[in-house]
């Protein structure tokens, strides 16, 4: 189809990018910051205790440290240096092709209806099927890796409401296209009267119904028999050793697949892979893989969207902005995927575990952006199928997007061609393939996903980051602090897997600009180590009365001074910005002590035993649900501990020192001169570490509910930080 591609003798472009202003006084500023750092390692150099001098020992660790945090700052300059915007432009898509837009298949991945109740799948499943996009045009596929009896109930169960849902939404135009969320709403269009009032109460009923098969932990026997699909099940299944099970819930190529007005329906397809336990399955990029090939069979769209089971579609219309970028018959042929950002319907005001990943979000991906390459995070992001596969960027490889054409089936009826798809799912299909390595997701790291996006990055594409100003997906956020150090745990585990992948960004494939910009992602894990010394190191030397930092009236105390409060007044600066509360930045710094100080730490330990060989690396399923106590809290803005976690103890351990070597400052200070002229620095240091803490102490020593520190964990973080001051003290 030819269109028409200029309006009044100009070209109309697709999206605009727009390099964001006032980069001229930040890096004026940045230059300042990096004249501080210089001259803190200047004062280090030249004031380091003689050889056998007590507190040399000490000295050399804090430079150290120093250091570190100076090289790892510069790093994340990359990410501030030169960021971009995007916008793309709906309405010309829509005038240039009208409905000749390409087919896009949509991947959601669940794992285990425990931590990932069925009733949230479908939600998600059912948000993305009423995208305001050709129905014909559009497959949704789900990835079940537990092989539930249960979630497949709950997605035949979303078919049929399906049928009523979809109209609705198209009728009266409504957002969010969750059933869910717009029934928790009230954003629901009252002019939609006795339409809302039956949809809602189908919804209803079919929530009832998944519900209840939950609790009994099987499927009403009439809806058993009423659906051939159930015989696929053997008795003896279980999440970790099943058969392979694809269905084709709806057809979009039959004439029967229609809504209650006569309408097309997507295709809906539930794929749950063979597992056994003597094959390993490769987590969520196995599952991914398998999707990639079932698809390809049925209908090879040119756009894949993958989403995690938990993030809903929030706008109809982002399949149309994110066309956007792909379509640009002069910008877009070498473009590969279109990252949005993660957001989260359950943040609290404050954002009291950091959840909402602000920084990262508002400012980095754009950052990275301006170099061609933000990261692939495994959700929200729509791919080319071309790349995906693996195949290398060239010249040749132009938008070939709409033509594209659906594979012809050979196969006499649904049945059989299911049958036949089966083999791309087996748990032996991938052996001596290069599926995980030269194809599909790749294998061998925790984060899958982003080690894919610098695959593809390094294939010669570029990557997109659209920040539009609806949020795009909504999802969850963990409720505890168990969950969510867990979950950075494995970030930063996978984050540093990367630096030892042939897609390394220390390799030769990527900018100076964009090697940058990945490091501090890569160095999360190592960076516990400096912040490990600083939160003990100058505490431990505060409490002996040796200091380890220029006095109080001294020259060389400017450096220090400026840097302690022109990085943090920037950083809540750049905070408030993205709308977020002073009391959500103060909440930001608590989280970052604590990752670094306990998950971080962990995932180095981790790393390194894995390199020796004696360790191996596992993913962890985040839940998605927490018990009524726990969210009553969470809403409240309480921390909860309640699990004897070695990242607990680590914690604990850590601002019980802290507390300790503060009141023995505080002594000091009452009954001495001139203590905080020569200590002020680590005097204050020591104090902000006890004042962060705060929730640890309220935690271990006050609260008395059941998300209190546990008491052996509470016991043994005493003993530790009792034993550390006591063998310093007489050393």
């Amino acid at each position: 189809m030819e269109t028409e591609l200029v309006e009044n003798g100009k070209y109309e472009p697709l999206f605009e990018s727009r390099i964001a202003k006032g980069r001229l006084v930040y890096r004026l500023f940045s230059a300042s910051i990096f004249v501080g750092i210089v001259c803190v390692w200047i004062y280090r150099v030249i004031h380091i205790p003689e050889a056998g001098e007590y507190g040399r020992m000490g000295w050399i660790g804090v430079y150290g440290a120093e250091l570190w945090f100076g090289i790892y700052w510069i790093f994340t300059q990359a990410q501030r240096w030169c960021p971009v915007f995007r916008q793309p432009f709906r309405q010309t898509l829509l005038k240039r092709y009208g409905k000749a837009l390409p087919r896009v298949d949509v991947f959601i991945c669940t794992a285990d209806p425990a931590t990932e109740p069925p009733i949230m799948v479908v939600n998600t499943v059912l948000s993305v099927m009423a995208y305001d996009y050709p129905a014909e045009k559009l497959s949704v596929y789900l990835s079940d890796d537990a092989g539930s009896e249960l979630t497949f109930y709950a997605l035949i169960e979303a078919s049929n409401f399906s049928k009523h849902w979809i109209p609705y939404c198209k009728k009266f135009n409504i957002e969010p296209r969750s059933p869910s969320a717009y029934f928790c709403s009230d954003q629901y269009d009252v002019s939609s009267g006795t339409d809302f009032s039956h949809v809602k109460k189908l919804y209803q009923e079919m929530e009832k119904r998944i519900q209840s098969a939950c609790q009994l932990g099987r499927i009403p026997t009439d809806e058993y028999n009423k659906h051939t699909g159930f015989s696929k099940w053997d008795p003896s299944s279980s999440r970790k050793d099943h058969a392979a099970i694809l269905q084709i819930v709806i057809d979009g190529r039959e004439r029967e697949a229609k809504d209650s007005e006569g309408h097309s329906l997507p295709t809906l397809v539930y794929m749950a892979r063979e597992k056994r336990p003597h094959h390993f399955h490769n987590f969520k990029a196995g599952a991914l893989n398998a999707l990639i090939r079932v698809s390809s069979e049925i209908s090879n769209a040119p756009i894949i969207l993958t989403l995690d089971c938990d993030m809903y579609s929030n706008d109809s219309g982002s399949v149309q902005d994110a066309l956007c970028f792909f379509m640009d018959e002069e910008k877009s042929h070498n473009i590969a995927y279109v990252q949005y950002p993660q957001a989260f319907q359950n943040i609290t005001k404050n954002e009291l575990y950091g959840g909402s990943f602000r920084i990262i979000y508002f400012v980095e991906l754009h950052g990275m952006d301006g170099y061609g390459g933000p990261w692939y995070i495994g959700t929200g992001c729509f791919h080319r199928r071309d790349a995906l596969f693996g195949m290398e960027f060239s010249k040749a490889a132009r938008n070939e997007l709409l033509k594209s054409e659906p594979p012809t089936r050979t196969h006499q009826n649904v049945e059989e061609f299911e049958e036949s798809l089966q083999k791309l799912v087996s748990c032996t299909y991938e052996e001596n393939t290069q599926w995980g390595h030269e194809i599909g997701m790749k294998y061998g790291c925790l984060v899958e996903d982003v080690l894919t996006g610098y695959a593809i990055l390094c294939k010669g594409w570029k990557s997109v980051y659209f920040s539009p100003a609806r949020k795009a997906f909504l999802g969850l956020t963990g409720t505890t602090l168990d969950q969510v150090l867990l979950q950075q745990k494995r970030w930063s585990e996978g984050g540093f897997q990367t630096l030892f992948t042939k897609y390394s960004p220390l390799g030769k494939f990527f900018n100076i600009g964009l090697t940058y910009s990945y490091l501090p992602f890569s160095l999360w894990a190592p960076d516990c180590l400096p912040v490990l010394c600083y939160s003990i190191i100058p505490s431990l030397y505060l409490l002996k009365g040796v200091p380890l930092f220029p006095q109080v009236s001294s020259v060389w105390f400017l450096p220090f001074a400026y840097l302690v409060v022109t990085t943090l007044a920037y950083s809540c600066a750049e905070f408030l910005y993205t709308d977020g509360t002073l009391l959500g930045w103060w909440n930001e710094q608590r989280m970052w002590l604590y990752k670094r100080l306990s998950a971080y730490l962990l995932a180095f330990l981790d790393i390194m035993l894995k390199l020796a060989g004696c360790s191996n690396s596992t993913f962890v399923i985040s839940a998605k649900v927490s018990d009524e106590d726990v969210c009553v809290r969470y809403e409240q803005e309480m921390m909860e501990f309640g699990s004897d976690s070695p990242m607990f103890t680590i914690l604990s351990s850590v601002a019980m020192l802290n507390v300790f070597c503060f009141v023995g400052a505080v002594k000091k200070m009452v009954t001495q001169r001139f203590v905080f002229e020569n200590l002020g620095l680590q005097i204050v240091l020591c104090g902000v570490l006890v004042l962060i803490n705060l929730p640890i102490y309220n935690g271990m020593l006050l609260r008395k509910d059941k998300g209190r520190m546990p008491s052996t964990v509470t016991y043994k973080a005493i003993v530790v930080a009792l034993s550390a001051c006591t063998l310093f003290t007489f050393l």
